[in-house]
């Protein structure tokens, strides 16, 4: 459990993405320990630039697909260039990470889904705080389980569940949420 204000700031969810690619890195590449580092840097900077002037915690699916990570046929141009800082080529890339990967980084909520009917799974998730009030952050412990001490946010639609619910043109398909470990 992580316990903090995340009313302004983008670095817990930068974080969390970046945490999440770099474990493909580390479990299915020959990359060392000061790769992954030094990857995990230059995509936490490079999303950082990227996100500054398209980050709205007050309106967080605002901008919602300018902040999408996506690999699909086409590498994405700052996962691709955070992996050419470490020496890896595209091709390289495409054999460490998923095919087919949407990974969506949003004030309070970053998730993502593998495969174009994959489920949604929650990799980090906070509630807005009011000025003056600490807000719950929930991220996965590494053994999976949710730490105590703060609810999951549920009391309102995030990006992805209106894409869900509101953004599909073929039938609907059961989707499950569940929340991975980080």
């Amino acid at each position: 459990m992580h316990t903090l204000c995340a009313r302004g700031t983008m670095k817990p969810e930068i974080n969390a993405a970046v945490g999440f690619l770099s474990r493909f890195l580390r479990v299915k590449g020959h990359v060392n320990d000061r790769q992954v580092q030094t990857f995990n840097q230059s995509l936490q900077d490079i999303l950082s630039e990227q996100y500054k002037h398209h980050w709205f915690p007050d309106r967080p699916c605002k901008g919602s697909g300018y902040r999408c990570i996506r690999i699909n046929h086409k590498m994405d141009p700052l996962v691709g260039q955070a992996g050419q800082r470490i020496g890896l080529t595209i091709q390289q890339l495409y054999l460490l990470l998923p095919s087919e990967l949407t990974l969506w980084v949003d004030p309070f909520e970053v998730s993502y889904r593998i495969g174009e009917d994959g489920s949604i799974c929650v990799l980090y998730e906070s509630q807005p705080c009011p000025v003056g009030m600490p807000s719950m952050a929930t991220a996965s412990s590494p053994s999976g389980n949710i730490g105590s001490g703060g609810p999951m946010v549920d009391s309102h639609i995030s990006c992805k569940e209106e894409l869900m619910v509101l953004g599909r043109s073929s039938p609907s398909k059961a989707y499950s949420m569940m929340t991975v470990s980080s």
